[in-house]
């Protein structure tokens, strides 16, 4: 049942939701034909079509939705009558015309979950629940949140989207590639819990990595001919290659120069690079998501750390800064020119950004700090950035690996490294 509607969920919801224009309404209806199905199927066995007979059900109980409602406005009265006729008809066509419409639904309610009137938690949860069809409680569990501030999230986003009348459907022209980005970071920030959690006990999660990269795919299915699609695909996949190797076995973290390259997935690599090359193979210029995905690839495609093309890199998160005109772009390529040129030029940007508002209370800032000073041979104030890094970071595994290195500089000098909670 569960993998039933793990596979089923998101394509029941966008069909009810292109014919009620409601996703919370089709939500319900849906969950109805989920009821129906565990009561009947422990005793009937799960039907060849699985996917048809939950729609069935579904648009069933719509009919009677429909009856009951006898103020129910005019257009979905109509609804009523025509779904009315098809149920007399039989249900063959009924399946029918749910599978003509099933790519374009999903992608409808792909970019309904994501709207921009939502806000961001609001839409990470809503495309969760109804694309990736995963309950409140795994939401929850994935981003360390109470159930009940999930609840409150989806039930308040599904009445905002009703209340400013959002459209179900898929968006043209300018607008589409506006709401198109606004998909890509819900997947993205997603993908990035689960690859470096913000808080917690645990550095990963690999269950919304893998949720992440499950929607990754199925939108560059649907849209076949945007790069940025396959840009973010490819990204993600690269990333999750080398999740094996960035834990102990006890699930401290290992930083990348230090990781076992033999345990990266080559799997993944091949298919983050084949992702990578439909991003780059068009007349588009490679935006945010594939640039980042080519950085990516300028690990995996090196054998040893000595063999990365850290010029090459360097370059990649110039053209990245160009295009976000992000601190945090900027504060990576000061790690990219500290291996390429020496810690002394990484040192220089990272100076430069330390007055920068966006990177007030970001950890990574003290944190990248402290590692080109610890290269240049300026053990105490490494050791000063380290624990202040600590103190800045919610995660408890990066905590432990934070004061570790302010540890070992404070030892080169005999002295301790500090109160990390200062």
């Amino acid at each position: 049942m569960e993998a039933v509607w793990r596979i089923e969920s998101a394509r029941l919801v966008a069909g009810l939701g292109r014919l009620v224009r409601d996703v919370g309404l089709a939500e319900e209806l849906a969950q109805d034909a989920l009821v129906a199905a565990l009561e009947q199927w422990p005793s009937t066995g799960v039907p060849d079509n699985p996917g048809a007979w939950l729609t069935t059900v579904a648009k069933r109980r719509l009919v009677d939705l429909v009856r009951r409602r006898e103020r129910y406005d005019r257009k979905l009265a109509q609804l009523g009558r025509d779904l009315e006729t098809e149920a007399a008809d039989g249900t063959a066509a009924i399946d029918a015309a749910a599978e003509d419409h099933i790519e374009d639904d999903v992608l409808r309610l792909i970019f309904v979950a994501c709207h921009p009137v939502l806000s961001t938690e609001a839409r990470v949860a809503l495309t969760l629940r109804l694309v990736g069809g995963l309950s409140t409680g795994e939401i929850a569990r994935g981003f360390l949140v109470p159930e009940p501030t999930v609840a409150k999230r989806i039930v308040r986003a599904k009445r905002t989207l009703s209340d400013a009348k959002v459209p179900f459907e898929v968006p043209e022209g300018a607008e589409r590639e506006a709401r198109l980005d606004s998909v890509l970071e819900v997947i993205y920030l997603i993908f990035n819990e689960g690859y470096s959690a913000t808080e917690g006990d645990d550095w990963l999660r690999p269950e919304l990595c893998t949720e992440a990269l499950r929607l990754g795919r199925v939108l560059a299915g649907l849209t076949p001919d945007e790069p940025e699609v396959h840009g973010l695909v490819a990204l993600m996949e690269i990333q999750e290659s080398r999740s094996a190797a960035r834990t102990g076995p006890d699930g401290t973290p290992i930083r990348l120069l230090d990781q076992d390259r033999s345990r990266w997935n080559q799997l993944f690599v091949r298919r983050g690079l084949a992702a990578l090359d439909r991003a780059w193979s068009t007349d588009r210029p490679p935006g945010p998501y594939a640039v980042q995905a080519a950085i990516a690839a300028c690990h995996v495609r090196a054998r040893t750390p000595e063999q990365t093309d850290w010029v090459g890199m360097a370059a990649l998160y110039e053209r990245l800064a160009a295009l976000t005109g992000s601190p945090v772009v900027e504060l990576n390529r000061a790690v990219a020119l500290g291996m390429a040129y020496g810690p002394a030029a990484g040192l220089a940007l990272v100076d430069a950004l330390r007055d920068e508002p966006a990177l007030a209370g970001y950890h990574l800032l003290p944190s990248v700090r402290g590692d080109l000073l610890e290269k240049l041979g300026r053990q105490a104030e490494a050791a000063a950035e380290f624990v202040r890094a600590a103190s800045l970071t919610r995660n408890s595994r990066e905590q432990t690996l934070l004061r570790e290195r302010a540890a070992a500089c404070a030892e080169q000098l005999g002295e301790p490294a500090g109160d990390p909670a200062r």
